[in-house]
């Protein structure tokens, strides 16, 4: 395998896929089987300046040179040769958010991640003019509220994009984006596979009196399906990626994607009926859907798959940050005592002890909360553990109690599809981080949402696999595919992973676990305003 993939290296028949996670970097370079065959990653940290999360715009090129640096490492390490040229490559990033450039192409404000949630007044005016959900961490909602809070910016604006748009434009030239990360900037229409063209013209009416010097198709970027051509890497854009200058220009690069169609692709979730869920720092459900829903919901996103198909989307703010937290609290006893620390040997044990606890935590309840979450209507958030004198208070309780926590508001947004709006899947695929310690993460969002979950051996791959294989599918796919039939068949090949379903002792539990949950949001909210 090894002599294998330093010739498809050196022949230049790799792939490189690249994911800006929230809290990683990574890089993935995979065969013309779509197997991965080199890794590299970048630990990074979002910061919180003037009341606003971001990332500065000198972050994001050194963590992107310095992800690649480590891949060139690990290619030199395990074969022994240099990564000049590639078949093809592909950018990926955290949907939404903000990042508005002038006629010099300067960045106007710093970067607004989708973390942020001071966009209420704009999302909840637009999700009414357009009748359609529109939610905080959408690029027009911040564009919208940019404007109500009068930014003097605004006026300035020549383009307006996403992370990986944005970084896709730097290295290649093109102002383009795929399908999937257009739907998390402005509605799509799904007959058009563009932006909605009557919501454009309701938004350009609505600031018309504001006399911009732009209309929003003058600054949006524009909208590409899955495997359309999407430009090259540029000279330029070589030596922002490589610094080492091995690396050639001239590679074509794939529609950019947002982080949430990666995870669909990853998972072969692509297909009407199919589903999957993203569980690491933030989290995130998407089902693919069999037709629209019957009317809007202010919880439930309306995206759609990197070839335009309609997804149902449920975002949560916050998964496992907290979660890592209290692990590393056990880490730091560890520690404490002398002795070695092996991070998977922790997870494991707590988490498969957690099992061992009360379905419904003994009464236990914990709020994840590290930032806002939208869903439960907190613009801020402060992690919680609550707990009274009478509840059985031991560590399974509370292990399975903060992992309960971590896929808690995922479920409430499901529940409106699955009992509300009667939508039937017939598969649902787990990745990310909470699915690393094998069979806990899935029983208990199988406990969650009420549903049989599935996760592949290649999830731990995530995203940057995902833009590789929608950069495999850009070059490789020779007969004119679908997305979906090209992974069906090149990719996965009929693998549907490894399935646990959910007990009924489980879903019982968890029912009764958020029945507290939701009664309890009133101390979160007021530890909320304690705590300002």
């Amino acid at each position: 395998m090894k002599t294998d993939a330093k010739s498809i290296i050196q022949d230049g028949k790799a792939i490189l896929g690249i994911e800006f996670g929230s809290t990683r970097i990574k890089a993935v370079l995979i065969d013309p089987e779509n197997k991965p065959i080199a890794q590299g990653s970048h630990t990074w940290e979002n910061q919180l300046v003037d009341g606003l999360w971001t990332y500065s715009i000198e972050e994001i090129w050194y963590g992107l040179q310095d992800c690649y640096a480590d891949l060139r490492a690990n290619v030199k390490k395990l074969y022994d040769t240099e990564i000049e040229i590639l078949a093809a490559i592909g950018v990926s990033a955290m949907m939404h958010g903000y990042m508005a450039f002038n006629e010099k192409e300067e960045i106007l404000v710093p970067f607004r991640t989708w973390r942020n949630t001071n966009t209420g007044k704009a999302a909840a005016a637009l999700s009414e003019l357009f009748v359609y959900n529109i939610p905080l961490r959408w690029s027009i909602s911040h564009l919208y509220q940019a404007i109500l809070d009068n930014e003097e910016h605004v006026n300035n604006i020549k383009y307006l994009t996403t992370l990986a748009g944005y970084v896709h434009w730097k290295i290649t030239g093109e102002k383009v984006l795929g399908i999937g990360d257009a739907s998390g900037m402005l509605p799509i229409d799904p007959a058009t596979k563009n932006y909605s063209a009557e919501m454009i013209e309701k938004f350009d009416k609505l600031v018309a009196p504001k006399g911009f010097d732009w209309k929003l198709t003058d600054i949006l970027p524009k909208v590409l399906e899955a495997g359309k051509n999407a430009g090259f890497l540029t000279p330029e854009g070589a030596k922002r990626l490589d610094v080492s200058g091995n690396l050639k220009a001239g590679i074509p690069v794939c529609p950019p994607e947002g982080d949430a169609g990666t995870g669909m692709v990853a998972t072969n979730a692509v297909k009407q009926r199919t589903g999957n869920v993203s569980a690491g720092t933030s989290s995130f459900s998407m089902i693919v859907l069999e037709k629209e829903l019957s009317k809007p919901y202010e919880i439930i996103d309306m995206v759609t798959t990197p070839d335009g198909s309609l997804v149902a989307m449920v975002h949560c703010n916050n998964c496992t940050s907290d979660l890592n937290a209290w692990v590393n609290l056990f880490k730091e006893f560890q520690e404490l005592q002398g002795l070695p620390v092996d991070m998977d040997e922790i997870y494991g044990k707590l988490y498969n002890h957690a099992l061992t606890g009360q379905a419904d935590c003994g009464g236990l309840i914990s709020y994840n909360y590290f930032s806002g979450e939208p869903v439960t209507g907190l613009e801020e958030g402060r992690p919680l553990f609550v707990r009274s004198a009478t509840d059985k208070f031991n560590l399974a309780n509370f292990m399975r109690a903060n992992l309960y926590a971590s896929v808690g508001v995922l479920k409430i947004g499901n529940d409106i599809l699955f009992n509300e709006e009667r939508i039937r899947v017939d598969r649902i695929t787990g990745h990310g981080g909470l699915f690393r310690t094998k069979g806990v993460g899935q029983r208990v969002l199988a406990a969650a949402i009420n549903s049989p979950i599935s996760v592949m051996e290649t999830a731990g791959e995530g995203g940057a696999w995902g833009i590789a294989l929608l950069g495999a599918y850009l070059v490789n796919n020779d007969k004119k595919q679908t997305l979906a039939d090209f992974l069906e068949e090149k990719v996965f090949a009929g693998n549907a992973g490894v399935e646990v379903s959910p007990t009924a002792e489980d879903v019982e539990g968890f029912n009764k676990y958020i029945v507290s949950y939701k009664e309890g949001l009133g101390i979160e909210r007021a530890a909320v305003e304690f705590k300002k």
